[in-house]
């Protein structure tokens, strides 16, 4: 008799795609959930299959809008009275991560409140990829498995075989990223100083170091309304740089993003597909995450260690 596997993947509504590829690299069948939705706006979640006894894994990135996170939440919970035996949420884009700090007086710290609602909900594990702030993780009082997309975009780096290859961050706060790259790579690093104007609008930039004739790699964390980065990609062009191309762990492409994009001196924008892309941008290339995840549930449910999947 074939052995019963001892954990069920399952997701909710936007993570669907990703999910399937996840379920293709273990050899297993997406667990079956339905989401049935009201004229008001209000949702329900229900497991179609019995989960008791079972190590679950709720593949959910919480990027807007909040329905995403209220999905995970609500199947966090459904899990937990369904008498599940463990509750990973795997969250590949951990949302509402840049608010992890009063840069100002009277704010929320909108990272810390979701990952109390998640605890709060029931997980008994968070895997998640590339936070905001490594500092985040202690935000959870649950393991929390941090994962890195270097991983999957060092190797492709290596691909091109770039002649004069530098790395390059579009602002200060991503330099341990960049230099983490640079090293592995063992080439020179160049930074960019930015201020801004208020958020999502960049006021003035310079670069810390030298392009001139470079193949140049902007690294970040995310892409959001792509304004620092294009604006970092076309000084490294008017600098005098041969190439330029960014790279991010998440692409959030929100707003102007892909006209920004498109108009730029970037030549390729990569990311993973942590966030479903559904714009249309001829220099967009997405490079998939679903056998590093997979790979990562496999060592959780046979209490293996996963930092061999680390390169950096």
């Amino acid at each position: 008799m074939e052995a019963k596997k001892s954990f069920k993947v399952f997701t909710g509504t936007n993570s669907r795609y990703l999910a399937e590829k996840i379920c293709q690299q273990l050899g297993c069948e997406l667990g079956n959930l339905s989401i049935t939705h009201f004229s008001d706006g209000e949702f329900e979640v229900c497991f179609e299959e019995s989960i008791r006894g079972l190590d679950v894994f709720l593949v959910q990135s919480t990027f807007p809008n909040a329905d995403n996170l209220m999905e995970l939440l609500l199947m966090i919970d459904a899990a937990k009275r369904a008498s599940a035996r463990t509750i990973n949420a795997v969250v590949p884009y951990f949302g509402w991560a840049r608010q992890d700090r009063k840069s100002k007086p009277r704010v929320s710290i909108a990272a810390k409140l979701v990952a109390d609602m998640l605890s709060v909900a029931g997980i008994t594990r968070l895997i998640t990829m590339d936070l905001h702030a490594d500092q985040e993780q202690g935000f959870f009082n649950v393991p929390v498995d941090h994962l890195f997309a270097s991983s999957v975009l060092l190797p492709y780096i290596e691909s091109l075989k770039l002649e004069n290859l530098v790395i390059a961050t579009p602002d200060v706060g991503g330099s341990k990223r960049a230099s983490n790259y640079s090293k592995y790579l063992n080439c020179p690093l160049v930074l960019c100083n930015k201020t801004r104007k208020r958020a999502n609008e960049v006021a003035t930039m310079d670069i810390i170091g030298d392009v001139f004739d470079a193949d140049v790699v902007l690294i970040d964390d995310m892409v959001d309304t792509a304004g620092t980065i294009t604006k970092a990609a076309d000084l490294m062009k008017q600098s005098g740089a041969r190439s330029v191309r960014a790279i991010a762990s998440h692409g959030i492409m929100s707003g102007p993003a892909n006209e920004r994009i498109e108009a730029s001196a970037i030549e390729e924008m990569v990311f993973t597909d942590s966030i479903p892309y559904t714009g249309h941008c001829s220099k967009v290339k997405q490079l998939s995450i679903a056998q590093l995840l997979a790979h990562t549930i496999q060592c959780v449910e046979n209490n293996e260690s996963i930092s061999k999947q680390y390169l950096l």
